[in-house]
């Protein structure tokens, strides 16, 4: 199978789509899967990759390879132009597209280049056909879903969501309901994480750490993390707070945020560091106490999958996806989208060591079972070649017909 993944950015100042293509990649060119990723320069706050990374050309990585094209003539919504006529230009040489994200003009595009030329794809939305999403832009994206994106969920061969939860809420567009339009068949698989990866974990201090990990963005709930931990530090309880992560597309609400702690009580017990990666991120994950994520909506919420693999209990709330599982699992704290709230789990979890190093090895074995990039890996495989054999087995019945009328 030749395996085409299409996305605006693999950047990972942009969170977990671009960390799923790139694990998802890996895992699959480790059955045997041949694999292409098709982006652009867009690389967040820095603005563009380095100088000196080809564009237009294949780049192999971890068994599979990357092309890079360049962002114009729109860069803000990381358009390419030039990825699209190459898309245009080869995508009869692939068996099958996974596209990933909604309502960016490359995506829409490159589905609509993919229908051209019959080559079949999957759409997986990230979260963008969430009804609480959805509320952004609300009459622009309406148009815009009429115009394009109705007829490309249409199209596609399936539409992948993250979670169950995902699934059932999501936004089709009027799909089905005046039967003019085709239902897609829905795939429900999981994002996978570096389970079992994750060093020893660390105590280098007896006051505990929080650990805050994700795009600052206003629906990552900080609005209302900020006044619950500073409720907890008036009760008389101490713990030092890490918050990492950064914005590129909102800089003014990052720095929003960072002016919002500075002039509070937390100031003193807080280190912000920005966006962190590599061995900064894996430092920060093992000397982590609780990791917290109160958003106001997740498709899935990979952050809290990395949290689980390293071991770290969680405290969330419940509009995150997989928060059902994570109850389930008893791996964390689940709670509604309330100060107080949010303020009674964490405080919960600081309160109980013993509780919270149980939950958090809850979470890493649930992680290791379920967020495993193998196991992932070759539900994907399944899912393409059912579509596969299903789109083949169409064709044949087709030419059948035309032979009988013949």
């Amino acid at each position: 199978m030749r395996i085409l993944q299409i996305i605006p950015s693999i950047s990972l100042v942009y969170g977990g789509p671009s960390q799923m293509v790139l694990g998802l990649s890996a895992a699959l060119a480790a059955k045997n899967i041949d694999v292409t990723i098709i982006t652009t320069d867009s690389n967040g706050d820095i603005g563009q990759l380095p100088l000196d990374v080809p564009l237009n050309q294949p780049i192999q990585q971890n068994g599979y390879q990357i092309i890079y094209f360049r962002c114009y003539p729109w860069r803000r919504y990381k358009f390419s132009l030039s990825l699209l006529q190459w898309l245009n230009e080869n995508a009869r040489q692939f068996d099958l597209a996974h596209i990933h994200a909604l309502f960016s003009p490359v995506t829409t595009f490159a589905a609509t280049i993919a229908r051209y030329h019959k080559l079949p794809y999957i759409m997986r939305p990230c979260g963008m056909l969430d009804p609480a999403d959805l509320q952004k832009k609300k009459r622009l994206k309406r148009i815009y879903a009429t115009l394009l994106e109705g007829p490309n969920l249409a199209g596609a061969a399936a539409i992948h969501f993250t979670s169950k939860e995902e699934a059932k809420i999501s936004e089709r567009f009027g799909l089905g309901s005046t039967g003019k339009m085709p239902v897609p068949r829905d795939l429900v698989i999981p994002l996978g994480v570096r389970a079992g990866l994750f060093p020893q974990r660390l105590r280098e201090s007896e006051v505990p750490i929080i650990l805050f990990m994700s795009r600052i963005e206003p629906k990552k709930g900080l609005n209302l993390l900020i006044p619950a931990l500073e409720s907890i530090l008036a009760s008389g309880i101490e713990f030092h707070f890490i918050l990492a992560g950064s914005n590129p597309q909102d800089a003014d609400y990052e720095t929003q945020i960072k002016v919002q702690i500075q002039n509070s009580s937390l100031a003193k017990y807080t280190r912000i560091t920005g966006f962190v990666s590599g061995d900064l991120k894996l430092e920060l994950l093992t000397k982590a106490d609780l990791f917290v994520l109160p958003s106001y909506y997740e498709n899935f919420g990979i952050a809290v999958a990395e949290a689980m693999a390293a071991g770290v209990a969680v405290a969330i709330s419940d509009r995150i996806h997989i928060a059902e599982d994570i109850q389930q699992a008893e791996a964390g704290w689940v709670g509604p989208l309330e100060v107080g709230a949010i303020a009674n789990s964490i405080k919960s979890a600081l309160l109980n060591p013993q509780e919270r190093q149980r939950r958090g090895l809850n979470g890493q074995e649930y992680a290791r079972k379920h967020y495993n990039w193998e196991a992932i890996a070759q539900q994907t495989i399944d899912a393409y070649q059912e579509i596969l054999s299903s789109i083949a087995e169409g064709r044949s019945k087709k030419e059948e017909g035309r032979g009988k009328k013949q």
